[in-house]
């Protein structure tokens, strides 16, 4: 699949244990550089995600319908520094991403349901977000947090991350605020190790994917962290 426009890439998900991510981190470090964004290694990730009233991105991702996209406003250590706007497309086994940046105001402006400004902004994603929140009811569906080891290889067209402790937040959608409660979405020996790539992974990183018994996954993490919440609401 090509377009000049969109940068198509592959996605592998596995739930892996600890013991194999730091089996596989060890010679991943042999061949990869950590991002330069890491601190220390790592950095948190939260995204709030949105989701219309007839709850179509849970829905069509659980009957895995071929082109599909979501919604989130996404941040990095609950900082306001750099906030993003984006919508992850799915296309078949390719996945593209837009994104837009937002100012603290402006995304405290959707946060009270003022979208008006959307409009004024130079960027088609922001209109088609605009649209969704006044014809589908687009709105925050449930926060995801997760601690992210992030390493690249050639310009990125290689990257492969450890994603920790994958949590659930519900019961205030002020992303800012790092004491609002999360719930676990998964067992303490879990985690998500993600590789994504463009026309094709290179043979070295094919030998360092997980085992054949490691569990390939095609759960995202608004999935998990949406059925914790309607676990405990009961819906």
């Amino acid at each position: 699949m090509k377009n000049s426009k969109w940068k198509f890439r592959h996605e592998l998900k596995y739930i892996i244990s600890y013991a194999e991510k730091d089996i596989i981190e060890q010679r991943l470090k042999e061949i990869a550089a950590i991002d330069s964004h890491a601190v220390n290694g790592q950095y948190l990730i939260r995204s709030l995600y949105f989701d219309d009233i007839w709850h179509s991105a849970y829905e069509e991702k659980m009957a895995g319908t071929a082109t599909r996209k979501k919604y989130r406003i996404r941040i990095y250590n609950f900082h306001d520094d750099f906030i993003s706007l984006e919508c992850k497309h799915k296309q078949a086994n390719y996945i593209y991403k837009t994104s837009a940046r937002l100012t603290r105001e402006e995304t405290d402006s959707i946060l009270k349901g003022e979208y008006g400004f959307l409009l004024e902004k130079d960027s088609e994603l922001c209109h088609e977000f605009y649209l969704e929140c006044m014809t589908n009811g687009l709105r925050p569906e449930v926060i995801v947090d997760y601690d992210r080891i992030p390493y690249v290889y050639d310009a990125g067209t290689v990257r492969i991350t450890f994603d920790m402790g994958v949590r659930a937040g519900f019961t205030d959608y002020n992303i800012f605020d790092g004491t609002i409660p999360v719930f676990e979405t998964m067992s303490p020996d879990e985690l998500i190790m993600e590789v994504k790539f463009t026309e094709f992974l290179p043979d070295i990183f094919r030998t360092l994917l997980p085992p054949e018994n490691a569990i390939y996954t095609a759960a995202s993490k608004f999935v998990m962290c949406d059925d914790i919440k309607r676990n405990i609401y009961g819906f």
